[in-house]
């Protein structure tokens, strides 16, 4: 029997040639990654304790490494691909996590305004004086 319809959960290939169930040293035939992990299996769920929707499981410390859980089940859409950052700028990135828009940086710093306030207050040129 082979694993039809499942993908590695790092690298995403097919794993129609590895054969089912998935022992726990079963590895993608692609990346050599080890199967029978957390990160493959259907009761894998981040929000959840211990990263796991099944409540009586003994904690996996591990979620990447072959363990010997009795309760795994592989499931078809493990593999999630990282969204791709190669062209996006930092104030890009940070725009779209807090949802502002991705203009362009300002030429001042954005200390620079306190830094005024500062030197108005104390006077522009506090490092050559002598005391």
């Amino acid at each position: 029997m082979s694993a039809a319809g499942l993908v590695c959960w790092k690298c995403g290939e097919s794993l129609d040639e590895v054969p089912t169930p998935l022992s726990r040293y079963a590895v993608c035939l692609s990346c050599r990654t080890e199967l029978h992990v957390c990160r493959m299996c259907r009761f894998y769920d981040v929000t959840a304790a211990q990263s796991c929707k099944e409540p009586m499981v003994e904690e996996v410390k591990d979620k990447t490494r072959a363990n010997f859980c009795e309760l795994f089940q592989p499931r078809p859409d493990a593999y999630q691909p990282h969204p791709s950052t190669g062209d996006a700028s930092p104030d890009a990135a940070l725009a779209a996590l807090f949802g502002g828009s991705p203009e362009a940086p300002s030429a001042d710093h954005p200390g620079d305004e306190s830094r005024r306030a500062l030197d108005d207050l104390f006077g522009s040129d506090l490092s050559t004086r002598d005391d």
